[in-house]
């Protein structure tokens, strides 16, 4: 008597096992194209270190980043104060590890939020065209044509001070980017014969939109939303510096810079060092949103 091991029990495990092999050669494939990439390797790596330092502050910072000690106030770096301490005596290197979890907490933020936001209307224009594409898009002009900080301030203003609120202005300046981007590759892709055969087919625009554009938008989208990160970095600083963002004592990387100028001259350390930190971390995301674009992208080859 034989026992046959080919069970549809089996067969699953060994199409779920197949799945994860194709997805794991997948993922080595696409970091080791990142890897071939010097300045996008290093972009990632700073990336990845950033969301370390965030995830881990509680061990990595030395001090606590809130509790003052004035007879330390203004030392320069040394060896109990890597990168010195501010006009409180508060530790500048434990603010900087802590500031991290402010400036991820906005920029993820922000991109999770302005991501669907600008793909939702930027496909929904491109694909149905006529007024609909009219009415959104003259309303993109509107948000586009005004400079994005001057934009973030006047909603900041509206809403007041605060790190929510930061969120939302930024959100609502860098939507209009990523819709016209999603509007044009469902421009070109609306006409396509795959389309003209899934809609020959009876399938409903929604389903088009939802199982077939949007797909094909996500590439040039993440790309962007990558390459926009700096931007959010550059424009939460400052509204921290203007004192629209966190507000003192919370260790956000502009606030520091604004709290430290008065002592710029005399304390190089006070803004020198949480300014390179947004320069660092903005050169890094740019970095890495030019290497996603050789990568996503096809017609950059």
């Amino acid at each position: 008597m034989t026992i046959s091991l080919d069970t549809p029990l089996a067969s699953q495990t060994r199409e779920r096992l197949a799945r994860c092999r194709r997805t794991g050669a997948r993922i080595g494939h696409f970091l080791g194209q990142m890897a071939r990439n010097p300045l996008t390797a290093i972009g990632g790596g700073i990336i990845l270190l950033l969301l370390v330092v965030a995830l881990f502050a509680p061990w990595i910072a030395p001090y606590h980043p809130l509790i003052q000690d004035l007879n330390n106030a203004l030392t320069p770096p040394n060896a109990q104060h890597w990168f010195g301490t501010d006009e409180f005596g508060r530790d500048i290197f434990s603010r900087l590890v802590w500031g991290a979890r402010i400036t991820l907490y906005i920029v993820l933020l922000v991109s999770i939020t302005v991501g669907p936001l600008g793909l939702l209307l930027g496909v929904t224009a491109g694909y149905f065209g006529g007024k609909v594409d009219s009415v959104l898009m003259r309303v993109t002009d509107i948000f586009i044509s005004f400079p994005s900080l001057v934009l973030a301030l006047a909603f900041v203003a509206a809403l007041g001070p605060g790190l929510e609120h930061v969120v939302i202005a930024i959100t609502l300046t860098a939507w209009p980017p990523i819709a016209r981007l999603a509007r044009a590759e469902a421009l070109s892709l609306r006409q396509a014969d795959f389309v003209s055969a899934v809609r020959l087919q009876g399938a409903s625009s929604l389903r088009i939109l939802w199982k077939h554009i949007v797909p094909l938008c996500l590439p040039s989208v993440i790309i962007r939303i990558t390459m926009n990160m700096a931007g959010i970095i550059l424009t939460a600083a400052g509204l921290g510096f203007l004192g629209l963002g966190a507000q003192p004592p919370d260790p956000e990387w502009g606030a520091m810079i604004a709290s430290g100028r008065t002592y710029m001259l005399e304390c190089w350390w006070v803004v020198t060092v949480p300014g390179l930190a947004i320069l660092i971390n903005s050169l890094a995301f740019n970095f890495l949103g030019d290497g996603l674009r050789d990568i996503l992208d096809p017609r950059s080859e």
